[in-house]
């Protein structure tokens, strides 16, 4: 264990990404988050929608992603996909309205990238902003950090 927190202390730093020690979850700074663990990078009017290190984190070995079609509309705050684990399938809630413009099929074959890299291969859609003020109504990586902790705390 204690190897593995160094492990993750330094790839921390060399990567100058903050870490909630107490479950050894990344959280990436230019990131937005949603209470429900997914994570959101904005780039002008398109929207990369993934679940979080900790999402991945407590569900365990990711066996099989549920992707939304193409073309198809996300709703702020609805369920648009599912992410099915040893564990349990999670329902994978998106942090933005818009429509898909891409779906990241590699997960057809490889779901686990989202346990291995939840914030880079394991991406799961991409969308073209609707509403470009919802993003303000999502978390920083700060408050994120604190939100897994006091969520951890609790249980």
């Amino acid at each position: 264990m204690a190897s593995r927190l160094l492990w993750a202390t330094r790839a921390a730093s060399y990567l100058k990404i903050s870490t909630c020690s107490r479950a050894f979850s990344t959280v990436i700074k230019d990131l937005k988050y949603a209470d429900t663990h997914e994570w959101v990078k904005v780039d002008g009017s398109s929207a990369t929608i993934g679940i979080t290190d900790h999402a991945q984190d407590h569900l365990g070995d990711v066996v099989y992603v549920e992707l939304p079609e193409v073309g198809s509309s996300v709703t702020q705050g609805k369920t648009f996909g599912a992410v099915e684990s040893v564990k349990a399938t999670s329902d994978v809630i998106s942090p933005v309205s818009g429509e898909v413009v891409e779906a990241n099929t590699e997960l057809n074959g490889s779901p686990g990238l989202v346990n291995a890299s939840p914030y880079k291969d394991g991406w799961i859609i991409k969308v073209k902003l609707s509403n470009d003020g919802e993003v303000n109504s999502l978390m920083d990586s700060e408050r994120y950090s604190k939100f897994c902790e006091e969520e951890d705390a609790k249980h």
